[in-house]
């Protein structure tokens, strides 16, 4: 593995606002760094054209000083949207001997004093993302972003010899988030098959029966002033589409709604000879909402753009297709509190310490939402926020 510096990873607003916020800190920087993978070492020609393509640049020395320096890579064990599509340009350029390339930034830091360790890590806690960023306070240990690990066997849940307690240990120690009633169903289900589970069985139904994959609020049962309510949240939403379905060509059907458009006049490509020319057809128009509430509310800037990528994925597989063209974001939180400017109404209940706040949210979500949609390709033109918490009765007074 060789490791290249590269430019400056932040604006100066964004570096002096970091700054203001890590307590004892006198002067911060923040510069790409690129770790390379090879399989080989690098000629002096290849060495050129991998410098040229992500632009590494001389670092000033400044031996004067006496920095302290935090690497903030992606995740261990992941690899990053932009470690994906680098390693793809960098092989198609002819770089045979790079196996993958990945991007952190490298943060140096002036401390009224100097930092020890254990200051400097709490430091590193308020610099990267924790759902999807390592932080290391020495450059020692970067090399784990390119670790390989073997699959790991296939291991059994023992339900049959231990009965609930199983699942329910199983649901602890791999973070599957299982409710009661779900450990309940697995263990009549897989006691009705007469067999133990598999830790990859659990895995996947955790996966696909959360509640961003299956909307089960959304499709619950409810009751307002001890009445049942007819229809669920989803039903609703539904509704109005089985009232009145004129012009609408598809909805809940696939990963988009599609409603009818007009006669137009296109320039398309042909898919065998590559030739453009004129058609004459309908062009449909397609929308799609895409919730990414928990994945922001934990992490605010990948969550948001990795929610509009979901919408972007969905656009593109919906019928032979959708070509995306712009994009909206949108967030709805509960009050800001805004530091030195809270206002009569914005009592606070708490929240739980791995949820960000919603003024970090809206602080960081927006940006991330629209990178993604920039970098893709596609404008973010529009979007909205609001704030909105409905009192209890212990606070309706107030």
């Amino acid at each position: 593995m060789i490791q290249l510096p590269g430019p400056l990873a932040l604006s100066t607003f964004r570096l002096e606002k970091l700054r203001d916020s890590l307590p004892g800190v006198r002067e911060l920087a923040a510069r790409y760094v690129y770790f390379v993978d090879l399989e080989s070492p690098l000629t002096g020609s290849e060495k050129g054209v991998l410098d040229e393509l992500i632009g590494t640049e001389a670092l000033e020395s400044r031996q004067d000083h006496q920095e302290q320096l935090i690497y903030v890579l992606p995740r261990t064990g992941t690899i990053s949207p932009w470690s994906s599509k680098a390693t793809d340009i960098v092989k198609i350029c002819g770089l045979s001997p790079v196996n993958r390339i990945e991007r952190g930034i490298c943060y140096s830091l002036l401390g009224v004093e100097p930092f020890s360790d254990q200051e400097l890590t709490a430091v590193a806690e308020r610099l990267h993302d924790r759902m999807t960023e390592t932080a290391l306070i020495s450059v020692v240990g970067a090399e784990n972003v390119f670790a390989h690990h073997p699959p790991s066997p296939l291991q059994h849940v023992p339900l049959l010899a231990e009965g609930r307690h199983a699942i329910q240990s199983a649901n602890e120690s791999y973070g599957l988030a299982l409710s009661e009633d779900e450990i309940t169903y697995l263990v009549n289900k897989f006691t009705e098959l007469g067999r133990d589970p598999t830790d990859a069985e659990l895995m996947m139904f955790a996966q696909a029966n959360s509640e961003h994959c299956r909307h089960k609020i959304f499709n619950a049962q409810w009751v307002i002033d001890g009445i049942p309510q007819e229809q669920s949240l989803f039903s609703m939403i539904r509704s109005t589409h089985a009232a009145n379905q004129e012009g609408v060509l598809s909805a809940y059907s696939d990963n988009c709604a599609v409603f009818e458009g007009s006669e137009a006049t296109r320039i398309v490509s042909h898919a065998e000879t590559g030739e453009y020319a004129l058609y004459q057809e309908p062009v449909h128009t397609l929308i799609k909402v895409e919730t990414h509430n928990h994945p922001t509310a934990i992490s605010p800037f990948p969550g948001a753009a990795t929610g509009s990528g979901g919408e972007i994925r969905d656009e593109g597989a919906t019928g032979l297709g959708g070509r995306p063209k712009a994009g909206l974001t949108g967030f709805t939180t509960s009050h800001l509190r805004l530091p030195e400017d809270e206002q009569p109404w914005e009592y606070s209940i708490g929240k739980p310490r791995r949820i960000a706040s919603p003024l970090q949210i809206m602080l960081e979500g927006p940006i991330g939402g629209a990178a993604f949609n920039n970098e893709f390709g596609r404008p973010n033109i529009a979007g909205y926020f609001r704030t909105f918490e409905q009192p209890d009765s212990e606070h309706s007074s107030r």
